[in-house]
């Protein structure tokens, strides 16, 4: 069920990336397949950098709604809170459908943020009800890897839907998606036994709660958001703006947009997964747990560094083949960048912590998105400076982590 919550986030967030092309234009033409179906569609005529403004909106959004998701899990509990942040990025994403400017698609992609905010304090919490900790960060993996099935089937799903009914149809889509999923969950949706540990089979106590400002005082949970701020601007970044790239770089048009991104997020979800097993691999060398998660984003971390040379390419596949790589080891960074906060937080404060780290990611494309923006309008689309970025956030975000949260010690709070 996280698994499918998640894919279904990411599709309503990676539509208005698919159609960047089409909504730079002023008219679309159309190849309708009911008869008396408009063929031409008006546009907005967006530029780059106004689409860096609208990321921007969203991502400020993003960051104001996970102050008070992370609480709102925390208090109403899984089976209650995911279901209400799911219905408000619902809504918000078919809204878009209803808009007829740039400034109007900047408030519904504010709506938007507040709603998909909740999606992964809620994910995050429910994994660290049912899961132990040496299994978390594989379950993390798994559910993760939803972010990029769900960026696979938005190009195979809405380049047809805009093809052949209208960009205003496609952000629809999802819908129905997100009406089945809220059902399916309040209906099914369990908490397990209060206050067991399921690794040692023995219950535990209640972790004593505390004021969540008080969180901010722990060196772990500046670690944790330090490393979101640095890093998720690059997987934003290579949702958002990689179909500009590649429709810029290689001049493909929306009809031939689909594959080479299929292709980079089928591979990702192959990351996620992998990456989410690989402390298991380094434990089996003879490695402690947090040693073994550590050295997994060592690894995944030195993997993005290729995407440096992302900016020079000639090749459409020399790219998607750079790309790829680079989607997976982030999926598996962040697989086990998430399992830290269970690893070093109470269950009780997980969706605070994780809260946090959503709110400094979200700052972090607040900042970039703007800064692309205006660089990609300046030079023309020349993409090299922010492929550098992209290539190196991931070590300085490990070595921000390792000196805030040594060890990823384990943080006590009390009263």
């Amino acid at each position: 069920m996280l698994f499918v919550a998640t894919s279904i986030n990411y599709m309503d967030r990676q539509v208005i990336a698919i159609l960047k092309p089409v909504l730079a234009q002023t008219t679309i033409h159309l190849a309708p397949l009911l008869p008396g179906w408009p063929v031409v569609e008006t546009s907005i005529g967006m530029t780059e950098q106004q689409f860096g403004y609208i990321v921007s909106a969203f991502s400020t959004a993003y960051m104001l709604g996970v102050i008070f998701a992370g609480r709102l899990v925390d208090r109403l509990g899984c089976r209650r809170g995911y279901p209400i942040v799911t219905g408000l990025w619902s809504l918000s994403a078919m809204g878009h459908s209803l808009v007829n400017s740039v400034f109007g698609f900047g408030v519904a992609r504010f709506f938007l943020g507040l709603g998909e905010s909740g999606n992964f304090p809620a994910a995050i919490k429910a994994t660290a009800e049912w899961f132990p900790p040496k299994e978390r960060s594989l379950a993390t993996g798994i559910f993760n890897s939803g972010a990029s099935v769900g960026a696979i089937l938005a190009p195979a799903i809405v380049p047809w839907v805009a093809w052949h009914f209208g960009w205003r149809a496609s952000f629809l889509t999802t819908g129905v998606f997100s009406a089945t999923w809220i059902v399916w969950w309040s209906v099914k949706y369990r908490t397990p036994a209060q206050s067991m540990d399921w690794s040692r089979g023995a219950a535990i106590a209640p972790a004593p709660q505390m004021a969540w400002w008080k969180l901010l005082g722990f060196r772990q949970t500046w670690g944790f958001a330090c490393a979101k701020f640095l890093t998720d601007p690059v997987w934003w970044f290579f949702l958002f703006w990689l179909p500009g790239y590649f429709s810029d770089r290689f001049s493909l048009n929306l009809s031939h947009l689909g594959a080479p991104l299929i292709v980079i997020y089928c591979l990702s979800t192959v990351g996620s997964v992998c990456g989410g097993w690989l402390p298991r691999g380094y434990e089996r060398l003879g490695m402690g747990l947090r040693p073994a998660r550590l050295a997994a984003m060592l690894t995944c971390a030195c993997l993005i560094l290729p995407i440096g040379l992302a900016g020079g390419l000639q090749t459409e596949w020399g790219a998607v083949a750079l790309m790829s790589l680079a989607t997976s080891a982030h999926q598996g960074w962040s697989a086990n960048l998430f399992t830290t906060v269970p690893d070093m937080f109470p269950r009780a404060y997980v969706g605070t912590v994780v809260s946090f780290g959503q709110v400094a990611g979200a700052l972090g494309l607040a900042i970039f998105s703007p800064v692309a923006g205006h660089v990609l309008q300046a030079k023309h689309g020349h993409y090299a400076p922010l492929f550098m970025f992209c290539a190196t956030a991931y070590l300085v975000a490990l070595l921000l982590l390792r000196t805030l949260a040594p060890g990823l010690k384990r943080a006590m709070p009390q009263g």
